[in-house]
């Protein structure tokens, strides 16, 4: 662990290799598991906003719980999450011909419907961040299911850092990355 400014950084971020391999593993971080993507108050505001431009890239499936729902659910512990088809996939997932689990509101971004990619959580996966009151930790998330893209990313030698530079510059912004660039290369010695 190494400390960048209010964020304490786990090296395995550094250190470990990833790039999602769809093809892989048909995007089963979106459909296994038992809770939905975590949010935070400002997400559920956006969701609120963007659901009608998103509902028409959505399945019938997701629809209904979201209709049923809400844009995102409180779990019993307070946190706030997407909700879940049948407790399983994410009420916001689309399957393309291949059976691959996309996600819907990224599909509107992509279209150009909405300016809100998806959220932040989804975006840095396998990074998980944890606010505390004066700080944040920010590790890497190990899961089975993404080993094809453990594989890749060591095939491709991208760490994981390098494979969400979007996310984390969109959650700390472009000095915290560049610091933590800083950080990578002395801790590797590149």
């Amino acid at each position: 662990m190494f400390q960048l400014g209010k964020t304490i950084v786990s090296e395995d971020i550094i250190e470990k290799d990833f790039v999602c391999n769809l093809s892989a593993c048909k995007g089963a971080c979106c459909v296994d598991g038992d809770a939905g993507a975590p949010l935070d108050d400002d997400e559920v505001k956006i969701l609120d906003e963007i659901y009608p431009k998103v509902k028409p890239f959505l399945r019938k499936e997701g629809i209904e719980v979201i209709e049923a729902q809400g844009t995102s659910v409180k779990t019993v512990f307070g946190d706030l999450e997407t909700p879940l088809v049948n407790g399983a996939e994410c009420a916001y997932v689309i399957f393309d011909k291949n059976n691959t689990a996309l996600c819907g509101i990224e599909e509107a971004y992509n279209q150009g419907e909405i300016d809100w990619k998806k959220p932040l959580s989804c975006h840095l996966y396998p990074i998980r961040v944890k606010d505390y009151s004066e700080f944040s930790g920010v590790n890497y998330e190990k899961w089975d299911i993404c080993d094809p893209a453990c594989s890749l990313g060591k095939e491709l030698q991208v760490p994981v850092y390098k494979f969400v530079k979007e996310a984390l510059i969109r959650k700390f912004g472009e000095d915290w990355y560049a610091e933590l660039e800083k950080v990578a290369e002395h801790k590797l010695g590149n």
